[in-house]
């Protein structure tokens, strides 16, 4: 222990934390939505938030203030409109576009986030509207820092003189959460002005507290179809981003100063959305299809698979009209080769961090320390830096344990840490972000110069530990950004995780996540940080079959109708036990016609899963609407559960529907309700597709008896 002890007389005496001048992460300001909004309505008044006021102080002192119109106004929504909505269940997703908050990042993310409507309904709590309990209040909740707030903000939105929204607003002009929910995140962060620049990947983690996988694409990994696959079929949000035009290793995205619009149609240095997959089969083979919506809603690749490209002519029509959408509303498709060839960076967020170990349906450990670099004591700065001090950050002792519940005991574990540094102001872009890293070392405990007192206290590693031995993850990057994450398989056994700075000396709060099937972590050299350890489980439903599913598959790539009967009649429901499926071969058929779009007569893997998801959701609107549980809808019933998935059909509709899916009672069964509701879906999208005025569509024969006799 000698070197430790030279070490430390040759540097000055350590700060006590209690006296560092320290810049402190600010939390933000936490107000009661409920009390307030029950005053207001005892009070008989409009809210009018003191904390985020209707001032220019608000949308901030930078750049934006040179866009803003000369009579600037804040109205709210009963003012703009004479029927305000908040949110519209029955609007299909992807109806925001950006305002002049140049903010792509986050609204590429937002939209990632309409897919996935539970995890929407805990970001924008749905109980909220203009006229029941209507108070000018509304809250919204983010993942900060490691937990949960609730931001509140009045209704007041900053327009221009003809009533238009300056900011984030929806294609129905009435349709009011979008602008709220960007309100409050500017509340958040400090003001508009901080929401001009930013990541995907840091918008992502504060909707859902999830962990990312970033992708450099230039370096895709030959597996990047199936990563994908598994990410949309699963609760994943997925964003990307375009060239700068010049190559960085890390950029922030703002739009100020790259609304550079490409000849192929791209912008450059931009955020999009990743709205959906889709094999494809041409009359040449199969070609792996991406669709990405610009955040715009408008402006659109102009390649091969855009609206306008000749591709579409070499499939099927069905398979045509289903996909091929000729509107100028920033949605489009590219093959996967171009994707890797135009776009640098792919974000997925998980709320499991299952995406890339394919360990679908476990349960994860997940571990929260709070910690910081303070100057003098614990701000020691990378190896790179070769003084000396890199000993003197703070060190983390993780135990990596096998799991019990593995078959076969995996030789490796599937281990995530995340760090993400703290901004020290109330102003998220106001200080620019540390270059921050990691190194991960293992097993010291093992080793034969490891000295006993280390062994049996607490006490950190000194300083001789990290001259001898290499870290894990020997070429840690150290990044300009809020959060650093790697994906490790690790042996079982002892490691190290030291989080520094680059350079020494540097200051700030960070926190450190683990996410793993099973370990321990705790901080060496005392219990300074707080501590959280839970166990997450994502129980939805679709993921327990996964592995059944892909395994089934693998043995056979298409399925007729036969085997689609015995696939969904030997389900049995982990959230449903008592409930049993009863397809019988007709529907089955029935089904297959529907969503076969290439005409093979089968089903593959890829179209399997468009069934399966809608069953999982028809189903939980069947038994939230099937009220005296008898197994089967009513009229009235059946209509409520209509609307509640988000679709507006005529009375008249619903009567036809029911009299050619129910029974002679006019009762509908949970198999005829899911024939029924994919009929309804698939024609609707193909009338969305190819009506050019939202009246009528114009079909050639062929194409007529494609959709209407195989479907």
């Amino acid at each position: 222990s000698m070197p430790f002890l030279l070490c430390l007389k040759k540097k000055k005496s350590p700060v006590p934390l209690g006296r560092s001048i320290f810049p402190k992460h600010t939390p933000p300001i936490q107000q009661n939505y409920q009390a307030l909004l029950e005053t207001c309505l005892k009070n008989k008044r409009l809210f009018t938030d003191d904390t985020f006021p209707a001032h220019i102080s608000s949308i901030g002192t930078g750049a934006l203030l040179k866009k803003l119109p000369r009579n600037l106004q804040w109205k709210r929504p009963h003012a703009l409109h004479k029927s305000p909505v908040f949110y519209a269940a029955n609007r299909k997703q992807l109806d925001l576009c950006q305002g002049l908050v140049e903010n792509c990042w986050f609204l590429a993310a937002l939209e990632a986030l309409t897919f996935h409507q539970d995890i929407l309904a805990a970001v924008v709590p749905q109980n909220q509207s203009f006229e029941r309990k209507y108070a000018g209040i509304f809250h919204f909740r983010f993942w900060h820092f490691g937990e949960w707030i609730d931001v509140v903000v009045d209704d007041r939105l900053p327009v221009n003189e003809a009533g238009e929204l300056l900011f984030v607003s929806s294609v129905y002009k009435n349709v009011f959460w979008g602008a709220l929910l960007e309100k409050a995140y500017a509340k958040l962060y400090g003001s508009y002005e901080d929401l001009q620049i930013g990541q995907v990947s840091e918008a992502l983690v504060d909707f859902t507290g999830g962990v990312n996988t970033r992708i450099k694409l230039a370096e895709a990994p030959p597996d990047l179809w199936d990563i994908l696959t598994r990410a949309t079929y699963s609760r994943s949000l997925i964003g990307c981003q375009t060239h700068l035009g010049i190559y960085l290793p890390s950029v922030s995205l703002s739009c100020i100063q790259t609304t550079k619009v490409l000849k192929n149609g791209l912008v450059a240095g931009h955020a999009y959305t990743v709205t959906g997959i889709r094999k494809v089969t041409c009359r040449y083979g199969p070609e792996n299809l991406v669709r990405l919506r610009n955040p715009w809603g408008k402006i659109e690749w102009k390649g091969d698979w855009s609206d306008s490209s000749y591709k579409w002519e070499l499939l099927s029509p069905k398979e045509k009209i289903l996909l091929r959408k000729k509107k100028e509303d920033g949605e489009f498709w590219m093959s996967l080769r171009d994707f890797k060839i135009h776009f640098v960076d792919l974000v997925i967020c998980k709320l499991t961090p299952d995406l890339m170990s394919q360990e679908d349906g476990k349960k994860w450990m997940y571990s929260l320390k709070s910690g910081r670099w303070v100057k003098g004591s614990t701000a020691g700065g990378s190896l790179g830096f070769c003084n000396g001090n890199f000993w003197m950050n703070p060190q983390y002792w993780l135990n990596v344990l096998p799991v019990e519940d593995s078959k076969k005991s995996p030789s490796t574990c599937n281990v995530v840490i995340s760090l993400m540094q703290k901004h020290s102001t109330k102003h998220r872009n106001r200080a620019p972000h540390l270059f921050i890293g990691f190194l991960l070392y293992k097993n010291m405990i093992l080793l034969p110069f490891f000295p006993e007192q280390y062994q049996e206290s607490n006490r950190k590693l000194p300083p001789s530990f990290f001259t001898r031995h290499q870290p894990v993850n020997k070429h840690q990057v150290f990044l300009d950004e809020r959060e650093v994450t790697h994906d490790f398989h690790l042996e079982p056994c002892v490691y190290v995780i030291v989080p520094s700075t680059l350079e020494p000396q540097q200051e700030s709060e960070f926190i450190l996540r683990v996410f793993s099937r099973k370990h321990i972590l705790r901080e060496m050299g005392g219990n300074t940080s707080f501590t959280l350890s839970k166990e997450i489980v994502d129980r939805y439903e679709g993921k327990i079959w996964e592995d059944f599913f892909t395994k089934h598959f693998e043995q056979n790539p298409e399925i007729n109708a036969v085997q689609l009967q015995r696939i969904l009649n030997n389900i049995s429901w982990r959230n449903f036990q008592s409930f049993r499926l009863n397809f019988s071969l007709d529907s089955c058929q029935g089904i297959l016609a529907l969503l076969d779009l290439n005409a093979t007569g089968t089903l593959s893997i890829q179209e399997f899963r468009v069934l399966w998801k809608r069953l999982l959701f028809y189903l939980e609107v069947f038994q939230k609407r099937d009220t005296n549980r008898s197994g089967k809808l009513d009229l009235v019933e059946l209509h409520a559960a209509v609307q509640e998935t988000g679709i507006s059909l005529s009375n008249e509709v619903c009567n036809l529907m029911a009299i050619r899916y129910g029974d002679p009672d006019l009762q509908i069964s949970f198999e005829s309700f899911v024939c029924f509701m994919l009929r309804v879906e698939i024609m609707g999208e193909a009338f969305r597709n190819l009506t050019q005025d939202g009246k009528g569509i114009y079909l050639r024969e062929s194409e007529w008896m494609m959709m209407t006799l195989y479907s």
